[in-house]
């Protein structure tokens, strides 16, 4: 009887292999390519954000859930507005614009420079909005 029963399981698992796999093909024939819409919320990097996240809890207090939480939040929120390498230019050129005479020209002036800081600015303040409770 175990030798039947092994001998049916056998059985029953090869035919379950080959037929997923005679089902894998055809289904992959059939299907169509979907449309992919951009998906900036993906492309962060995973140290970046918590970076972000890190200098967001020390400006709101200091590690709690809730600002855990909401500066977790707010990273996904200005990820859905900026894709990562305008957020890098972004705060870049917010760091470096404080660097003192013509060598910090190249940073503050450039209409890149300014347009890329005001997006940045406004996908803060309403991610601010939508993610810390007040």
């Amino acid at each position: 009887m175990k030798k039947l029963s092994a001998k049916l399981m056998s059985f029953a698992v090869i035919t379950l292999i080959s037929g997923c796999a005679a089902t894998g093909d055809k289904a992959s024939e059939n299907t169509e390519p979907e449309a992919k819409t951009p998906s900036y919320i993906n492309e962060y990097p995973t140290r970046d954000r918590v970076d972000y996240v890190l200098n967001c809890v020390a400006k709101h207090g200091g590690l709690t859930y809730i600002s855990q939480y909401a500066c977790g939040c707010k990273i996904d929120k200005i990820a859905e507005k900026l894709s990562f390498e305008e957020f890098e230019a972004a705060t870049t050129f917010g760091y470096m614009r404080k660097t003192p005479g013509e060598n910090g020209a190249a940073f503050r002036d450039p209409e890149q420079s300014k347009s890329l800081k005001k997006r940045l600015k406004e996908a803060e303040n309403n991610a601010e909005k939508s993610c810390f409770v007040k």
